[in-house]
């Protein structure tokens, strides 16, 4: 199973280190990926951008959404040329992860329908599948169509999604247990859509390491989850802050069949991304 990392564009106090250094201290420690987490109302870097400044100062590591919040980019033909672009742009790196998100207050601010983001999701995907494989808004990768896709979310749907439109699926969070039984399910609906190939299957967790890393775990994502009330705590107690914990969550979602699992970090500060490298040595 391939590791990932992601960078802190969703963590307050980020600034270019965390996007620039953080990147290609990323590729030269040979994480597989970088990923990012989205939201509209958070003070955080929007993922695209942030990606495409790291696509800019790397060569060979992967770049991912994990996840984009779709229907907020009401205008799918734009998002379907922004993925593009930074696909072709990184030379065919980019994994765009994509979900309807469950936060209102995004779409409220967004100005977006958030009771309608289902249906709008689907009309994405076609629309974008469609642009792709008519090369009409952006030069396609040498080598493929599109870029690479991911389906996120856990219910029928999502996997149904998956395996209409996309290369795969991603667990927003969760226990390696749970991805046993979701990647089932995602497989039995590659099966009834009549597609042969194994799914790609991507995992998250989240990460803080070193002298403070417990408090930055408790700051960071008591603030990012604050929304959520007590399962905000149970977020906070599951991320990693030990190199034994970091270890264990790799062979246990490698395990479950999980193909890559990206940590996502809890500080912005850029000795992070040795410190996970270190830690899974």
């Amino acid at each position: 199973m391939n590791c990932g990392i992601g960078l802190p564009n969703s963590v307050r106090g980020v600034d270019r280190r965390g996007i620039v250094e953080w990147a290609q201290r990323a590729e030269a420690a040979s994480f597989s990926s970088l990923g990012t987490i989205d939201r509209l109302a958070y003070p955080s870097y929007e993922s695209l951008a942030a990606l495409a400044a790291a696509a800019a100062v790397t060569e060979r590591i992967g770049l991912v959404t994990d996840i984009l919040i779709a229907p907020l980019r009401t205008n799918s033909a734009l998002l379907a040329k922004q993925a593009a672009t930074i696909d072709h742009l990184s030379g065919g790196r980019f994994t765009l992860g994509v979900a309807v998100g469950g936060r209102e207050d995004d779409f409220t601010v967004g100005g977006t329908d958030f009771s309608g983001r289902g249906r709008a999701f689907d009309e994405q995907l076609e629309t974008m599948t469609r642009l792709w494989g008519e090369d009409a808004v952006a030069p396609a990768t040498p080598g493929r169509e599109r870029p690479g896709l991911l389906i996120g979310g856990s219910n029928p749907r999502s996997f149904a999604r998956a395996a209409r439109y996309a290369d795969g699926w991603t667990m927003g969070g969760g226990t390696p247990d749970m991805l046993a039984e979701a990647a089932g399910h995602l497989r039995a609906a590659f099966a009834e859509a009549g597609r042969s190939e194994e799914p790609r299957i991507m995992a998250l967790c989240y990460f803080a390491l070193g002298d403070s890393a417990q408090d930055a775990a408790r700051t960071s994502l008591g603030d990012y989850y604050a929304f959520l009330g007590d399962i905000a705590e149970q977020i906070i107690a599951g991320a990693v802050t030990d190199a034994d914990t970091a270890r264990g969550y790799r062979d246990a979602f490698a395990a479950a069949g999980a193909d890559e699992l990206i940590f996502f970090p809890c500080s912005p500060d850029p000795a992070q991304v040795d410190l996970l490298a270190e830690a899974l040595a």
